[in-house]
């Protein structure tokens, strides 16, 4: 008595006939699809002001002028030795290095790589990121080695009356 047995005609033979579907929740491809377009929408919008001041700014520059501040006293500072202080905001670290006896470079002191601090080594007469072997030229702030491939952000200097100071810094040219 060896039956066989038969698919009934009333079970499908797709193989998704054992599939209880009674817990699901029921989203389907259009709603999921609404609610993708949804959620990006909302994102493109609320985004839409900080992205709005961004193009400002790399179009039109800084808003306002950058502060002069002080750094050293001219007289304080010989050929080979660096400085550091804290420029354009209290959090900004930059370096000041005198290049030779009356020339000064100044750099923002974070690495365009991956924002190590930027050491002035005088033996070498490079500016160094010890992070990944980064080093820049003092004279232009263009990198020399290591991963880093845009230059540090340069800061302008007045000297007046034998003391140096800050007075911006130059916008980035790609």
């Amino acid at each position: 008595m060896n039956e066989e047995k038969q698919p009934r005609s009333d079970q499908n033979d797709t193989y998704t006939h054992n599939i209880v579907k009674s817990n699901e929740r029921s989203l389907d491809r259009r709603g999921f699809m609404k609610t993708l377009v949804g959620a990006a929408g909302l994102f493109a919008v609320s985004t839409l002001p900080w992205g709005t001041m961004a193009a400002q700014k790399l179009l039109h520059g800084e808003a306002g002028e950058q502060p002069r501040q002080k750094i050293v006293e001219a007289a304080a500072l010989r050929a080979g030795e660096a400085k550091e202080f804290a420029y354009p905001g209290t959090h900004d670290s930059a370096l000041l290095v005198c290049v030779r006896e009356g020339e000064y470079k100044a750099y923002q002191n974070a690495c365009t790589h991956l924002k190590c601090p930027v050491f002035w080594s005088k033996e070498k007469h490079e500016l160094l990121c010890p992070c990944h072997h980064g080093k820049f030229d003092v004279e232009t702030g263009n990198p020399l080695a290591g991963p880093p491939r845009r230059p540090l952000p340069e800061i302008e200097l007045a000297v007046e009356h034998g003391v140096i100071y800050a007075i911006g810094v130059k916008p980035y040219e790609a």
